[in-house]
């Protein structure tokens, strides 16, 4: 069979619209396309590649589980999901963990457990869920409705109630609507699909005593933060402020589906026997892969080693912007970057995107004006200073696209 990518659009739903090129291999910060071209990978599979493609010790680790078991039921238990969970607890504020595949799932049971545990405490009148403009937290339909883009979450019918947006990083705006009906707030503590908005610190802060004033929980949205992402293991732990609930995932397995929701006894007790699961969360072979991920992140060297890969980005994306004059500014921490369209360029995040690809160096875009780097944590510099290169050269391309058609209108 020839695979090309015109089979996508006759044999996949619609709702992807993928690059012209598929990768075949991938080794370390290096992909391969069909045609043998080698391209920078600054995408990570949308932060999930935290160590790279096919890192020789999650390989090992793929290759020695899968030779003992792939899968079981929750009706069992296995050795590596216990020892995954000791580790995230004994790393964390956590006492308690839950698994499941991914982001989204484990935000669902985030917020299940919330309403649960209010319900338990408070009575049903306790249900209001607060969110933030722009935020993201998955595409099930209660995660969906919590995040703050209506574009995900209209044209599907009735959506769950008792849900209200507000602005991130507006501690009065806040103020205004909680009360002693809320159960919870979910939160990014570094927004990701809305554009890699860093929040200040005292916002945090602010948000963590209201939910204390009035007894609700506060969630934090990790799954795009956390695993090592920002040079902090968890984001929060470079906040100051330590959450009633964080949700991982994406990192966590290293390119294997694992999510994670950690919380503390007390409230993690809620969730009794029955009252909620998942059908592969916690199957030995992704629990396997994700202990070593975290093994060999969840060290002082490696968190190190991010802070300093952000400056050389930093250093690099400052000089490409003082000669082209495209981004604003770049957002972010760690390895978790976006470079924000100046008024000039707005609306074209995915132009630049797309060159950048082409020269041969993969990024994303978070929402229509920022291009977004989410590299593995252990990228090579001189893989951040060659992908960076490629990028230049793509911003160069769109700048000479838009002067070739100015002088042809």
């Amino acid at each position: 069979m020839q695979v090309t990518r015109e089979l996508f659009n006759d044999v996949m739903v619609p709702n992807y619209n993928p690059a012209a090129m598929i990768p075949v291999r991938g080794v370390g910060s290096k992909i391969w396309d069909q045609d043998d071209k080698e391209y920078i990978d600054f995408a990570g599979g949308i932060a999930v590649n935290v160590l790279g493609h096919c890192h020789p010790e999650l390989v090992n680790v793929l290759k020695e589980q899968g030779e003992k078991l792939w899968h079981l039921s929750n009706v069992y238990t296995n050795e590596p999901a216990l020892r995954l969970a000791k580790k995230l607890t004994d790393a964390t504020f956590a006492d308690m963990v839950y698994f499941a595949n991914s982001g989204a799932e484990v935000n669902e049971a985030a917020l299940k457990l919330a309403r649960r545990w209010a319900l338990d405490h408070y009575g049903p009148e306790k249900d209001q869920i607060i969110a933030f403009n722009q935020g993201f937290h998955g595409r099930t339909f209660f995660t969906v409705t919590v995040g703050g883009q209506a574009a995900y979450s209209d044209g599907f019918g009735p959506k769950p109630g008792a849900i209200t947006h507000t602005a991130y990083n507006d501690l009065a705006a806040l103020e205004a609507i909680i009360s002693d009906k809320t159960c919870a707030i979910m939160m990014e503590p570094l927004q990701g699909e809305g554009g890699i908005i860093v929040p200040d610190p005292e916002f945090v802060k602010g948000v963590r005593a209201l939910c204390d004033k009035h007894n609700a929980l506060l969630i934090f949205d990790e799954v795009q933060s956390g695993v090592g992402r920002t040079g902090d293991l968890f984001a929060y732990m470079g906040l100051d402020v330590v959450p009633d609930i964080l949700t991982s995932a994406k990192s966590l397995g290293g390119g294997i589906p694992i999510g994670a929701m950690l919380t503390t006894k007390a409230i993690g007790s809620h969730l009794k026997v029955g009252t909620h699961g998942s059908t592969y969360g916690g199957n030995p072979l992704a629990c396997a892969i994700a202990e070593k991920a975290l093994d060999i992140i969840n060290d002082p060297t490696i968190l190190a080693g991010v802070k300093a890969k952000e400056a050389l980005f930093r250093e690099h994306l400052t000089r490409i912007n003082d000669k082209y004059q495209v981004f604003s500014e770049v957002r972010g921490k760690g390895m978790l970057l976006g470079c924000a369209m100046n008024e000039k360029y707005q609306g074209r995040a995915r132009d630049f995107m797309v060159a950048a690809t082409e020269k041969g160096t993969m990024c994303l875009i978070a929402g229509i004006n920022v291009v977004r780097f989410a590299p593995s944590l252990v990228i090579p510099d001189e893989d951040i200073i060659e992908g960076l290169r490629r990028f230049e050269e793509g911003i160069a391309h769109v700048l000479a696209q838009d002067a070739l058609a100015a002088e042809t209108a």
